[in-house]
């Protein structure tokens, strides 16, 4: 590997995680990935780090993880998001780092894509790809009957607020509104997309067209009720639009009846 290709706040944390992962005997292999095993890092990146241990030491490395975690540096934010593999961190020095530990029978989920190969202690790596990540044609299916069906929630919510006057609470409705608009915008391009869900403009030009959202983008708008109106009625042409097709495309009900219900309002 290229030490030139890192910011020398990043090399310096590459070896720290690198002399860590030699130094524990629970540990057998780490590898990078990301942007910069993909050769797209810039300034901007983060450091994607990924360890493996053997399969008897993981319930207790999981257990023992932000011990390690510190000889990286002082983290000042940790969180798992709810898996126990996973550590999403922020050091002292600003670096955002996201750790993957795996285990050496079960390893290949915790990444997706290119990587390289930081050390490999018993050659479990040796000729092993990632593949990328992609949620299953049934799983999507259910994230888009979701989909279709809480915008009309969050509909109701928004004809509240504005009949209230409630323009804070509108314009947070509108929101919602907006982030399910496009969600069902990356699945009509790509039903794959495994950025679909609670933040949807993550990575968003790179997922897709943008082009496409043209609609939506007139949505961002003035914290006033006729704007918020307008910016609704927009989203609400946009929603109809995509969500019939995309329903009908892949086997679901569109609920029509409460379509019905929400638009009398």
């Amino acid at each position: 590997m290229q030490r030139t290709n890192f910011s020398p706040n990043h090399q310096m944390i590459i070896d720290r995680f690198v002399a860590a992962c030699q130094a524990d005997a629970r540990i057998v292999a780490a590898l990078l990935g990301g942007s910069y095993a993909s050769g797209a890092a810039d300034a901007y990146s983060d450091l994607d780090l990924y360890l493996i241990t053997t399969d008897e030491a993981y319930p207790e490395f999981i257990t023992e993880r932000e011990a390690f975690v510190r000889k990286l540096g002082e983290p000042l934010f940790l969180a798992d998001w709810g898996k126990p593999y996973y550590y999403s961190l922020i050091l002292a020095d600003g670096t955002e780092v996201e750790l993957g530990i795996g285990q050496a029978n079960h390893f290949q989920h915790i990444h997706g894509g290119p990587h390289s190969v930081l050390l490999d202690k018993q050659g479990i790596l040796t000729g092993v790809a990632f593949p990328l990540h992609e949620p299953s044609p049934a799983e999507q299916t259910e994230n888009l009957r979701q989909l279709i069906l809480n915008f009309w929630h969050d509909v109701g919510h928004f004809n509240k607020a504005l009949a209230r006057k409630q323009v804070w609470f509108a314009y947070g409705s509108l929101e919602v509104m907006r982030h399910i608009c496009v969600n069902l915008a990356r699945l009509q391009h790509n039903f794959a997309d495994e950025g679909v869900g609670e933040e949807p403009f993550f990575k968003l030009e790179q997922a897709m067209p943008v082009e496409q959202l043209a609609a939506i983008q007139a949505t961002f708008c003035p914290l006033e009720r006729e704007a918020i109106r307008q910016a609704g009625a927009i989203l609400l042409q946009f929603y109809r639009e995509v969500a019939t097709v995309l329903a009908e495309r892949h086997g679901l009900v569109y609920p029509v009846e409460l379509e019905r219900a929400m638009l009398a309002q």
